[in-house]
């Protein structure tokens, strides 16, 4: 993401203000001077904030959130549809319908309602209807998505704004203010920067200026994307490579415990082994129950009484 050089940008005619008498004189500071009744922008000041505002803008993009563009008039309308279309960021470059953002519920039940008028010419309900009623259903399906169909994918509100021109799109501008949703936007001399939180001054009526200051914001948004992508994607690896990791070392336990278990029973048999070899072996007590290997114990001798004759009568 390269920042426009101070020749790209006079080239492309961004130093170009209005008139003396439209300004607004909050822009005084970012004005270089005046020139034939037109002002001049110092573009030194533009390259300052352009680089600010791309370096918040890729953060917001890095972070996963939403950035809504809106762009309706005539010379940048197709610029911003164009380039936006290859980020996949929500963008407007028809009407801003009252309430996109502060009624933001409503808005989802309008692209609800486009859904279900699609799932109505699949599932064969347009077959039951008459000429007329199909007719109907569908200018109106056109007319939804002509104003809502780059927002279809929007689910909640966006973390920040591009406007080109503030002054032309003011309400969006207040109800970014009303959500405290990051503003960023392209000022021209007759614009008041106090009302954007990232004022990039430029010429917001020559397509080559728009052109210029949008491709460099939306490189910045896609440098955004692409350095999530890549977190994720190394956080996937790590995770991964922690889970392998894991895995491994738990096998190994395994494998540790297993031969812990198996030398441990070894020991144990040599162990038993050893000590039936140790025994010592009584010969004569093979064969021969616990009763018999009893020492017997001496006869006792019984006194016999001698026997003497009987007494004549």
């Amino acid at each position: 993401m390269q920042t426009p050089s101070f020749n790209e940008l006079l080239d492309a005619g961004v130093h170009f203000g209005h008139l003396k008498r439209k300004w607004d004189p909050h822009m005084a500071p970012y004005i270089f001077m005046e020139k034939n009744g037109i002002h001049i922008i110092d573009l030194e000041k533009t390259i300052a904030k352009l680089e600010e505002s791309a370096k918040a803008i890729k953060q917001i993009a890095k972070s996963g959130r939403k950035i809504l563009f809106v762009a309706t008039k005539k010379q940048a309308k197709d610029i911003v549809a164009e380039r936006i279309k290859t980020i996949n960021m929500p963008y407007v470059t028809e009407r801003w319908p009252g309430g996109m953002l502060t009624n933001f519920p409503t808005i989802r039940k309008a692209v609800k309602k486009m859904a279900t008028i699609d799932k109505m010419a699949t599932d064969g309900t347009f077959e039951n209807m008459s000429k007329r009623e199909r007719l109907q259903v569908t200018r109106q399906r056109a007319k939804l998505e002509k104003n809502l169909g780059s927002i279809a994918d929007m689910a909640r509100q966006p973390a920040a704004i591009f406007v080109v021109d503030i002054m032309k799109e003011d309400i969006a501008v207040k109800e970014a203010h009303r959500l405290n949703i990051t503003v960023f936007g392209m000022v021209d001399t007759n614009s008041d920067p106090r009302e954007v939180d990232f004022p990039i001054p430029a010429n917001d009526d020559a397509a080559k200026s728009i052109t210029l200051i949008v491709d460099y914001i939306v490189a910045a948004v896609q440098e955004g994307l692409n350095e999530r992508k890549m977190e994720k994607e190394k956080e996937a690896e790590n995770k991964a490579k922690k889970a392998a990791e894991a895995k491994a070392k738990k096998e190994a336990a395994e494998v540790k415990a297993k031969e812990e278990a198996e030398a441990k029973k070894k020991e144990n048999a040599e162990k038993n082994a050893n000590e039936t070899k140790d025994e010592p072996k009584d010969v004569k007590s093979e064969g021969k129950t616990d009763e018999d290997k009893k020492p017997k114990e001496p006869a006792k001798k019984v006194a016999r009484k001698r026997k003497t004759p009987a007494k004549e009568k």
